[in-house]
């Protein structure tokens, strides 16, 4: 069984290094910066009965994720990690500006070399997650929540996948395109057919459609529509094809195309954008399959959105089912600040930096990990 189900039933608080399996290499101060390193090295020589509180929080109002693993790394690599004070809040909670989300305490040496490793995990979670919520929440601008696929698999290295995949998750995203993106969280990745699938069929999207259903009759069905840049007329011959059994069509028109269907109908051009996925485009969609009995056929829209796209298309009420969603979710908005606040037990920290107490922190309980 995942860690995730067992801390999703109660039987554990936070994921451990079962779930993140962290380079070895973190204990020998591979990915620690030099200064960091240097100063683990003075304090144990000169200052070894120190004891200090390291604080972490960030500048903006955020959906937080990253703790578990940033816990999971102190178990891990800190000496003494039995006898360190750990004080956090949990992923998926709420953050404001400045507020602390957790707190280590205990001898430098013993964890401060880990500072910036802790820095960049809460921030690119966060980061991820935060992103997520906003989308998913623009996404039920009109009073209906829409689904978003996560779909960031080629915006950014496959070795982030995992953990990007959790964040997104975290955020609210419970739909995601690699069996990688799942891995924390224990679900699989999900999809249909790319375009090369298309090409493959030398662009006759029946066929492709028939042998994708062949090879996988227990998938729900769902064709990508835009290959022949003609979303209408292709998404019609599936579902006069498939009927009952064609489930969704994904519209991904080239932001710089305009599909064939305003070609034919140059009367309607003028008075809006007609490239991409636009909302008039997939309001004539929705018409056509609405007029030929094809109510039952959900449509996806992917391709450069991002929220504030996603919450223009709400309020228009353009009638999508689902959103694929890939670049935006991934940029790196929040950004972390570790800062040494009290020096046993005083007040001691930075020029204009000080130690703020959160009563919403939790005490974290010592468990090894594997």
């Amino acid at each position: 069984m995942k860690e995730i189900s067992r801390k999703l039933k109660g039987d554990i608080e936070r994921l451990t290094n079962k779930t993140f399996k962290f380079d070895d290499r973190i204990g020998e101060g591979w990915f620690s910066a030099v200064y960091f390193l240097k100063t683990k090295e003075i304090a144990e020589k000169y200052i070894s009965n120190n004891k200090i509180t390291m604080q972490f929080f960030q500048k903006s109002d955020a959906v937080l994720c990253g703790t578990d693993e940033a816990i999971a790394l102190l178990h891990t690599f800190a000496k003494n990690p039995d006898k360190l004070d750990i004080y956090s809040l949990k992923d998926g909670d709420k953050v404001s500006p400045y507020e602390t989300v957790l707190t280590v305490t205990g001898p430098y040496q013993d964890f401060g070399y880990l500072e910036g490793i802790i820095d960049g995990i809460l921030a690119r979670r966060t980061s991820v997650a935060t992103n997520v919520y906003n989308v998913v929440k623009a996404a039920r601008t009109s009073g209906t929540q829409k689904p978003v696929i996560f779909m960031g698999d080629r915006d950014d290295h496959y070795t982030q996948q995992a953990g990007d995949g959790y964040a997104a998750f975290i955020g609210g995203s419970t739909a995601q395109a690699t069996h990688a993106m799942n891995e924390w969280w224990g679900k699989e990745g999900m999809g249909t057919m790319p375009h090369a699938m298309i090409q493959m069929f030398q662009g006759d999207i029946v066929a492709a459609a028939k042998a994708y259903n062949e090879m996988y009759p227990n998938d729900e069905l769902m064709v990508l529509v835009d290959y022949n840049n003609d979303v209408i007329n292709d998404s019609l011959k599936v579902a006069r094809e498939f009927g009952e059994t064609l489930k969704g069509v994904r519209v991904d028109t080239s932001k710089n195309m305009v599909d064939k269907y305003f070609l034919r109908n140059q009367h309607l051009m003028g008075k809006f954008d007609p490239r991409g996925v636009n909302p008039e485009l997939i309001f004539a969609l929705r018409k056509a399959l609405d007029q030929e009995g094809f109510q039952h056929v959900k449509i996806i829209a992917s391709g450069g959105f991002e929220e504030k796209r996603i919450r223009e298309f709400e309020k228009l009420g353009v009638p999508v089912d689902l959103y694929g969603v890939g670049r935006s979710l991934l940029s790196i908005g929040v950004s972390f600040t570790g800062d040494n606040v009290l020096l046993n037990g005083e007040p001691q920290a930075k020029e204009g930096r000080k130690y703020r107490p959160n009563p919403r922190l939790e005490k974290v309980e010592y468990f090894e990990q594997s």
